[in-house]
């Protein structure tokens, strides 16, 4: 598509739907632990460190990829490990100056996963220096690599205070939600071409044993 259609007005509305799709409706989530290498003993033949030091996580909103477990049969018995294809926004990170590398960790749910390519997902319309967001492949940490206790949500099967994530509030473009500061910038709003809301839509359980409500739908 030719840069005379596609201009950054069009790129900024691009950016804003994704982030909106991403952000205030799939609501996903990983949290992202950076490996500091000038504070890990590397080894010098096999550049790799046995004990790795880590930034704290980071949350970050993403689309997860789910695969199968797959399941491996060698000298030792048999082994199980999974794999996960992690979508980002662009212009998210950018805005938030996270910079993802490979070699890096994440963990969703109880398990935790070595990023091993990030790329780019789309360019949007051709323009190169546009992309709508990364796709990072990860696999499943080997023990002893990363020794983490897992961020919620994790499972029903368990009884911690964030084994289920039972609330669930839209960023927007807001500074700051119900649930604390969100970080989160939209162009259009920052540009003044759009409004931000007055209130964002949640889903969230008020109170046991009352099912999930949505004020989304203004249900009550």
């Amino acid at each position: 598509m030719a840069r005379l259609f596609i201009t950054p007005r069009e790129i900024d509305l691009i950016s804003d739907i994704t982030k909106e799709v991403m952000k205030d409706v799939i609501g996903q989530k990983i949290y992202y632990y950076r490996v500091r290498e000038e504070f890990s003993n590397v080894h010098d033949v096999y550049e790799e460190a046995a004990e790795k030091i880590f930034d704290p996580p980071i949350e970050i909103d993403a689309l997860i990829e789910w695969d199968s477990s797959k399941v491996s049969t060698n000298n030792f018995g048999t082994e199980k490990y999974q794999k996960i294809t992690v979508y980002i926004q662009a212009r998210d990170m950018i805005d938030k100056q996270i910079d993802i590398r490979e070699g890096d960790y994440l963990s969703y749910s109880t398990n935790f996963f070595e990023i091993a390519t990030v790329e780019y997902d789309q360019v949007i319309f051709g323009q190169i220096e546009y992309s709508t967001g990364w796709r990072l492949a990860c696999t499943q940490a080997r023990i002893g690599q990363i020794d983490k206790v897992p961020h919620g949500p994790l499972s029903e099967e368990y009884s911690g205070a964030d084994a289920v994530q039972e609330t669930f509030v839209q960023q927007r473009g807001l500074k700051k939600n119900r649930l604390g500061p969100t970080y989160d910038t939209r162009a259009l709003i920052e540009q003044g071409k759009l409004d931000p809301p007055d209130v964002p839509g949640e889903v969230s359980k008020r109170g046991t044993p009352k099912p999930l409500e949505s004020t989304f739908y203004d249900e009550s």
